[in-house]
């Protein structure tokens, strides 16, 4: 069997790890596709990155904002001539369907552009002394060396969201891929060497969490971490950042509900539902895992919901016709099952799929059944805990205010959806809902790259990609400038 051998990039080389060792990366779909072997990073590797990175920042943050940007400005476009490519290797690797890898592709180009403008818009803020013949300012500062550490189901726009504001502010970066899909940001990472970015300000290093994260996040030359993952993880991710005092930005798990009011276009919120639960095979931090049914039309809702859900078709991503691809790994099918479990022990029904796709050419990979649970309280497990699979639980309330009431009750606050035509309700709840994201008339998936994205609670530790993230990659200097060619004490000379 041949397949492509992918080495680590450190100080503009491409190198195997140290250890000589690699990780297949294999297609969801097909496990006799091997996508490629990739290296089996350690500390080493690392340290050898970061050293890389530390070295290129001397000259990094010294070249001007707007000419950083140009760099972005050019790998946009880089990815916008290869991005059929892209996306392919992307369904290969992680196994959603074409239009959404197509999807993840655009939101690299999205970011790219929209951050390319940060670089005339890196303000600071003067403001008046209060003391004569002085002048004071502040201006943004690069950190120097981030780590970045990104998950394997938007393996192209989410490591976007990290290295260009990141990049455009000045840092030099060291990105660890997801060990299931390393490919995407290899691509990525790609696109940025062909658009000019000088040897070591990126350095791509990949391998498990273990081996290669961990030595990462410890390092001391790595003055900032940033994470996406689950929130057991990115728990031990702030608390080992903390022992070196490194700003930490953790965007973490979901437990996301579309709420379905009586007045409401139940065509649309159908439409939003099903979309919602089983796009990337219910492989979102922001995917609706609670649809909370008020009584009125609960019933419906229910019967062409799960008629609509038992219709889709399941397959091999590349097929344009299929619908839902394969969930990544046979570890996350452990987990829909598992849960599907727990959840008819605690008394939910199984109105539809809850197993594993095993038979025919879903041999080959790792499919399950689009699956919705109804008579789901919300005390159940399968109500508060994340799945990460296409498994979507029925909760019925009574008014609103009970909807609102239980949209809240969980652990998470990531993406919240209302479908109403009541506009006060609207606002009530773009008011009351405890999440980063709140969507009306629109289901709980669909960021755009300009906007804060982030969550509360155990979703997020109050960092934001998007719209947040140059504040997360600068730190503030303050700036004085006396000229009254004498001592002046601030407090002290200002107080007669």
């Amino acid at each position: 069997m041949t397949y492509p051998v992918y080495r680590n990039l450190i100080d503009g080389q491409w190198l195997p790890a140290r250890s000589g060792k690699t990780i297949l990366n294999l297609n969801p779909a097909d496990h006799a596709d091997v996508v490629g072997a990739f290296p089996s990073s350690s500390a080493e590797d690392v340290a050898q990155a970061v050293a890389a990175a530390k070295k290129a920042y001397t000259t990094w943050r010294l070249v001007p904002a707007p000419k950083r940007a140009e760099i972005l400005v050019r790998a946009g476009l880089l990815l916008q001539e290869r991005k059929e490519q892209y996306a392919r290797d992307m369904t290969r690797e992680m196994g959603k369907v074409l239009a959404e890898t197509r999807g993840d592709v655009q939101e690299a180009i999205d970011e790219a552009f929209y951050v390319a403008g940060e670089g005339r818009r890196l303000f600071g803020v003067t403001t008046p002394s209060e003391l004569q013949n002085k002048f004071a300012m502040s201006v943004r500062m690069p950190l120097g060396v981030v780590g970045l550490i990104t998950p394997w189901n938007f393996p192209m726009a989410i490591p976007s969201w990290k290295l260009f504001p990141a990049l455009v502010a000045g840092n030099t970066c060291v990105i660890k891929p997801a060990t299931d899909t390393p490919l995407s940001t290899y691509n990525l990472v790609q696109a940025l060497v062909d658009a000019g970015l000088p040897a070591g300000v990126v350095n791509l290093v990949s391998g498990s969490g273990s081996a290669t994260g961990t030595p990462l996040l410890e390092h001391p030359d790595v003055r900032a971490i940033s994470f996406t993952g689950s929130s057991e993880v990115g728990s031990l991710v702030g608390q080992r950042a903390a022992a070196t005092f490194k700003p930490v930005s953790l965007e973490m798990g979901g437990k996301n509900a579309q709420i379905v009011l009586n007045d409401a276009n139940l065509d649309l919120a159908l439409d939003g539902a099903l979309w919602g639960a089983f796009g990337t095979t219910g492989q979102r931090c922001t995917a609706t895992s609670r649809i909370l049914l008020q009584k009125g039309i609960a019933e419906k809702f229910t019967t062409e919901f799960v008629t609509r859900a038992r219709a889709l078709k399941v397959g091999n991503g590349l097929d344009e016709s299929v619908e839902v691809g394969p969930q990544v790994n046979a570890g996350q099918i452990e987990t829909s099952k598992k849960y599907v479990e727990i959840a008819l022990a605690e008394g939910a029904k199984l109105l539809t799929g809850g197993h594993a796709l095993t038979e025919g050419a879903y041999s080959k990979g790792t499919f399950f059944e689009p699956t919705v649970l109804g008579g789901v309280t919300p005390t159940m497990r399968i109500a508060r805990e994340e799945v990460f699979g296409p498994v979507v639980s029925l909760i019925e309330f009574e008014s609103f205010e009970q909807g609102l009431e239980i949209a809240n009750s969980i652990d998470y606050g990531l993406s919240t959806a209302l479908y109403t035509k009541d506009v006060n309700r609207a606002f009530a709840a773009i008011r009351d809902l405890e999440a980063g994201i709140t969507y009306i008339n629109a289901p709980t998936i669909g960021a755009e790259v300009h906007l804060p994205f982030g969550g509360v609670k155990q979703t997020g530790n109050g960092h934001r990609e998007g719209l947040g993230a140059i504040e997360f990659f600068t730190t503030w200097k303050a700036v004085y400038v006396d000229y009254s060619d004498k001592l002046q004490r601030a407090q002290i000379d200002n107080a007669e």
